[in-house]
């Protein structure tokens, strides 16, 4: 069972800069598609063209808030992309099998969103992600999100997985391995993996080899992982450098670490150095990627600096966190 968890999600960084792309706003940039009601007097209903995401503003998402209570949801119309939009997105992907459960409005949605619309089609809410669930925390007393398949999902030591979630769209990236065991370690989301094998596949180009070391990781087996770590090191040491069961990123299918010859293919600090590592530093944002845990920032992530380990989050939101030098917790204001 899942908890629904609303996060506040702010439109400005820390610089007090417009972190939005507020350029889908414009109402030209609609799909029309027949309907019987939706505010027009035509008789029709328009849905927004193009991506939208969590901290997007402005008409578009109006649109899309509109377009979704036309419908059977029943969210406020606020014009802000927020988690209870975020939900019912993810709630229409996993009712269509053709969609990927993202919480992302893309091309894919636009279209069966006017199709459903055109159609007359109505929405059960809730019967592919329900709004309110149990457990609301971990056995750690970390509070479990709600929306496990959403692509801008925020795991950490204050926000966990829930123990039951396991990505249905798992595949292995057509990329290297520094191992030959068909392990479930080499898999990825399906959206992550493709972007991951466009991002090895640059690296080939630009001279570089880059290996993958380990994606997808079960709660189950992270549960031995952090128990084996506790007995060597102790459990405050432990929870430095890696995550409590349902903390871990890497049970959400979008991380995968990453290394190279010059560190022996392990995962240590000194990749940062590495000609692969600069280069994913400075290319990873290109293909939806950032580096989850940078240097400087481990007050703010509660975890030490770990230039391998590659977050997907999509190219919008890698490029405004990449290009400002900041964290997913503050590209969502968490720690302000």
């Amino acid at each position: 069972m899942l908890v629904f968890i609303l996060v506040a999600c702010s439109t400005e960084d820390t610089n007090g800069n417009k972190t939005n792309n507020e350029e889908n706003n414009k109402s030209e940039d609609n799909v029309e598609t027949p309907a019987d009601k939706n505010g027009n007097q035509d008789g029709t209903v328009k849905v927004p063209k193009g991506e939208l995401q969590k901290k997007d503003q402005g008409d578009q998402v109006e649109l899309l808030q509109e377009s979704l209570n036309e419908l059977g949801y029943d969210i406020t119309v606020s014009g802000t992309f927020d988690e209870a939009t975020t939900w019912a997105v993810t709630d229409f992907q996993l009712q269509h099998e053709n969609l990927m459960a993202l919480g992302i409005y893309n091309e894919e949605t636009e279209q069966v969103l006017a199709d459903s619309l055109a159609n007359g089609e109505k929405i059960e809410a809730g019967a592919g992600l329900p709004l309110v669930a149990e457990p609301a925390a971990t056995n750690a007393g970390t509070p479990v999100i709600a929306n496990p398949y959403d692509q801008l999902a925020l795991i950490n030591k204050e926000h966990a997985l829930p123990a039951e979630y396991n990505p249905e769209d798992l595949v292995v990236p057509n990329v290297r391995f520094p191992f030959t065991e068909e392990l479930p370690k080499k898999q990825m989301r399906e959206i992550a993996a493709l972007a991951l094998e466009e991002l090895f596949q640059a690296a080939d180009e630009d001279g570089l080899e880059l290996f993958a070391q380990s994606g997808y990781r079960s709660y189950d087996t992270q549960v031995s992982l952090f128990a084996n770590y506790v007995s060597a090191n102790g459990e405050e040491a432990a929870n430095k450098f890696s995550a409590l069961p349902g903390e871990s990123e890497h049970q959400s299918g979008l991380a995968m670490d990453v290394t190279s010859v010059d560190v022996s293919y392990l995962l240590d600090t000194d990749f940062g150095d590495t000609e692969e590592g600069k280069w994913v530093k400075e290319h990873a944002a290109e293909f939806g990627f950032i580096i989850r845990y940078p240097k400087g920032k481990e007050e703010i992530t509660q975890y030490q600096f770990e230039p391998w380990h590659l977050r997907y989050v999509g190219e919008k939101a890698a490029k405004e966190i990449m290009d400002q030098g900041i964290t997913l917790e503050e590209y969502f204001n968490e720690n302000e």
